[in-house]
C-alpha cells in the first residue's frame, strides 16, 4: 500500500471511527478491493487529509452534497462522522437549509429527516 492510503485509512479512522471502518473492511472482498483502496487514497489520504479547510467544514460540505445529488444512502454515516469533525446540529441544519435554496426543498426536507432519525438513535445509545 501507498503513503497515501496509509494516511487515508488513519484519516478515515479519525473521521468515521474505527468500529465503522472494521466493518467496511471486513465486508470487503476481492471484487470491491481496488474500489476501497482508491477511495481510501483519494477522498481519505488526499481530500479528508488536506488541511485548508477544517474537518468540520468538510463535514458539513458533504453532507450538503449527499443531499443536494439525492445520495441519501450515505448521510447517517456522515452524521455520525460529524460528532468527530466538530460539526454540530445547527451547523448540519444550516447546510441542509443551503440545499433547500440552491437544490430543492424535497431533498433537504429529507436530508433533514434522515438527520433526525439518526440523531434520535445515537440519543438512545447514549442513554
Amino acid at each position: 500500500m501507498t503513503d497515501r492510503y496509509d494516511t487515508g485509512m488513519q484519516v478515515r479512522r479519525q473521521v468515521l471511527g474505527d468500529a465503522h471502518v472494521n466493518r467496511a473492511n471486513g465486508a470487503m472482498t476481492d471484487f470491491d478491493q481496488p474500489f476501497q483502496q482508491m477511495i481510501t487514497e483519494t477522498a481519505w489520504g488526499t481530500l479528508w487529509a488536506d488541511d485548508t479547510i477544517s474537518r468540520r467544514e468538510r463535514s458539513m460540505l458533504t453532507l450538503a452534497l449527499l443531499a443536494a445529488t439525492g445520495n441519501f444512502e450515505e448521510i447517517p454515516m456522515h452524521i455520525r462522522a460529524s460528532l468527530n469533525t466538530g460539526a454540530s446540529k445547527q451547523d448540519i441544519m444550516q447546510a441542509f437549509m443551503h440545499v433547500a435554496v440552491y437544490a430543492g426543498v424535497p431533498k433537504a426536507n429529507h436530508a433533514i429527516k434522515l438527520a433526525k432519525a439518526t440523531f434520535a438513535e445515537l440519543e438512545e445509545t447514549q442513554v
